[in-house]
């Protein structure tokens, strides 16, 4: 049963992911923290390694189908930085989760820090029309960017989340479909270099293969169909699918921190 809803939770958020550019792991990890099904390190690991899948077939697939929309000058300085924010961001997890005897007080931290900047990122949203964005196209600072970007979805377990659209709508004006793609390019090299960090660190937690497997074709199949919606979809419609996911994710967040509070 709990291999089953491995896969539905997987499955279903990241078609979500693929069509706003969030991920998948901004929903996987919040709504797995809530149903109890593993610990706070799995659940990270594990919705790590599904956002990666999903990120690399969608990322993939849009380069080869000639609809990419990904644009390299600021989009890959965008992705270094994210890919060695990556890497603190792992080590600083691992630090704040060996500081504490009970390992659910770095649920209570990711659960307050993702529902304080998804809510950030909610009233950005509603009133983006009304914000001038900025064109930034210095590569130093783009990095800074990036590595903030990692940092913060490494640490979180979310591998990229709502923060990297608010981002990218703010520092370089791109259009919701177009920060969709550079969003899930940044995802991609942050969650090779944290999954390749755990590796290498020799600090993946235990989990059981058939989640693993099971989560990770969950987020292959939820790109193939997100992308395939995401095509059909007007922008309108993606922001509007993305606010009713920060909602959800804003709620979720708040019952998480105050269940661990409360183990």
């Amino acid at each position: 049963m709990s291999s089953i809803l491995f896969f539905c939770v997987s499955f279903f958020a990241s078609i979500a992911g693929a069509i706003c550019g969030i991920g998948g792991g901004v929903i996987i990890k919040p709504v797995l923290d809530m149903l109890g099904l593993a610990s706070v390190a799995t659940i990270s690991f594990l919705s790590g390694c599904t956002v990666l899948s999903m990120s690399c077939y969608t990322v993939g697939k849009n380069i080869v189908a000639g609809d990419n929309r990904v644009d390299f000058r600021t989009g890959t300085p965008l992705a270094i930085g994210a890919a060695v924010g990556g890497v603190v961001g792992k080590q600083l997890f691992s630090t704040i989760a060996g500081m504490f005897p009970n390992p659910n007080t770095v649920g209570v931290v990711q659960s307050i820090c993702l529902a304080i900047i998804t809510i950030g990122t909610f009233v950005y949203t509603l009133f983006k029309a009304r914000i001038q964005g900025k064109h930034i196209t210095n590569p130093e600072f783009c990095v800074i960017i990036g590595l903030v970007l990692g940092l913060m979805s490494s640490f979180l377990g979310i591998g990229g989340g709502p923060i990297n659209l608010v981002v990218l709508f703010y520092f370089f004006s791109m259009e919701t479909k177009t920060a969709a793609q550079n969003s899930l390019y940044i995802i991609l090299f942050s969650q090779i270099t944290s999954l390749l960090t755990t590796l290498i660190t020799h600090s993946v937690p235990e989990f059981t293969l058939p989640a693993l497997v099971l989560m990770i074709a969950g987020g292959i199949g939820g790109g193939i169909a997100g992308r395939t919606l995401n095509k059909r979809m007007s922008s309108r419609a993606v922001d509007k699918l993305f606010l009713v996911l920060m909602g959800i994710i804003i709620l979720i967040s708040i019952y998480n921190a105050v269940h661990y509070m409360g183990v």
